[in-house]
């Protein structure tokens, strides 16, 4: 949806181009209200999350949630087991809080949650210096100064790529899963740095005063990059710095995620211009570079989180991985690894035979005695 309003906010400005007046300021900020009162209007239908529900006590509601959410009575034995796990990831995440000056103290036997901290923001480190906001942002102006358009053509063209922005950001929903995390932003990373390659050694010989049809030609890989970010970067960081980290840190692991986003969001577009006017097209061989690097950081560092839940998660961490996830199959496959299929499915039986009750030694291993910080 986040696209979708991107995409319509193009063409409001494409079609308001021709408008001119006090019209083509005040009707885009006038028409962000009706998003605002539908947004309003829609909230309190929404339920609440089954988790925040039992750290709340109200055990009934989110077990009518689970059931909902999975298709199953109530009282099956598969809800009655992820209502467990959760009754006791809660009761865990109380037992073992984690402060922040606890990240630097190593803990040997827990889930390390400064690497997995490090990881999520990394990701959305990687997300922002892939250059996507030089598109979001200034596609216009670049087309205009750097490529040499005019600027009804600039802004006509920026329009029609937020519709491949969007269309592609649409196929990585039916591929997110299938392909994992770590597929696709390899993927996505790889197709972003042969656009970036292309347009750099286009805008070489074309650009101002150069050959028109390699200025021309470099407009096709733009249109490149913001499919391939679409099909990865868009929408993985977001879910990655959510998955990666600890039960216990999980709140703080998403709040420095998305504060490292919107700080480098700020860099970013603060650098553009003046890296644009400045070294002209040799700007474009920084993201390049840039792409080029993190191709190898995703590759050998992030384990994947696809089909994992995020007892999962802790239970790999628990066992002390070493940092290249690359050696590990079972770290590195989209499909969730059948060691915690069986885990979850043996648990399902003893819930079902009514041999599980909250709290057993069962969940103790299952979730550990304590975290580590490094």
């Amino acid at each position: 949806m986040n696209i979708v309003g991107f995409s319509l906010c193009n063409w409001i400005n494409f079609g308001l181009s021709y408008a001119g007046g006090a019209v083509a300021r005040r009707f885009p900020l006038a028409f962000q209200f009706v998003f605002i009162i539908a947004l309003f209007a829609t909230v309190p239908w929404l339920p609440e999350s089954p988790r925040w529900l039992m750290s709340h006590g109200r055990e009934k509601e989110a077990t009518q949630i689970l059931a909902c959410l999975e298709a199953k009575p109530e009282d099956d034995a598969f809800v009655v087991s992820q209502k467990e796990e959760i009754r006791f990831s809660i009761d865990y995440e109380r037992e073992h809080h984690i402060r922040w000056r606890d990240l630097l103290r190593p803990d040997p036997g827990a889930t390390k949650p400064l690497r997995r901290i490090i990881l999520g923001a990394g990701t959305q480190f990687m997300q922002q210096f892939e250059g996507i906001n030089i598109m979001s942002y200034y596609m216009p102006a670049v087309l205009i100064s750097t490529v040499g358009l005019s600027n009804e053509l600039a802004r006509l063209l920026t329009a029609v790529n937020s519709l491949t922005y969007l269309i592609f950001s649409c196929v990585s929903v039916t591929l997110v899963e299938r392909w994992g995390r770590r597929g696709l932003m390899l993927l996505s990373t790889a197709g972003q740095g042969l656009a970036f390659l292309v347009i750099t050694i286009l805008l070489r010989y074309g650009g101002p005063g150069g050959d028109r049809r390699a200025s021309e030609g470099s407009i096709v890989f733009f249109f490149l990059y913001s499919m391939a970010f679409g099909l990865g970067m868009l929408g993985v960081p977001w879910l990655y710095s959510t998955e990666i980290n600890s039960i216990a840190m999980r709140t703080k692991g998403a709040a420095v995620a998305t504060a490292t986003n919107w700080m480098t969001n700020y860099v970013i577009v603060q650098i553009t211009p003046i890296g644009i006017q400045d070294l002209g097209w040799k700007f474009w061989i920084v993201f390049t570079v840039l792409n080029a690097a993190f191709l190898p950081v995703i590759y050998l560092f992030c384990p994947e989180t696809a089909n994992r839940t995020l007892e999962d998660l802790d239970e790999y961490y628990r066992n002390n991985p070493p940092l290249f996830v690359i050696g590990d199959k079972d770290a590195i496959a989209s499909k969730r690894p059948k060691k915690y299929v069986d885990r979850q499915e043996a648990h399902v039986q003893r819930v079902a035979h009514g041999n599980e009750v909250t709290g057993t030694s069962e969940n103790a291993v299952l979730f550990g005695e304590k975290h580590q910080a490094i």
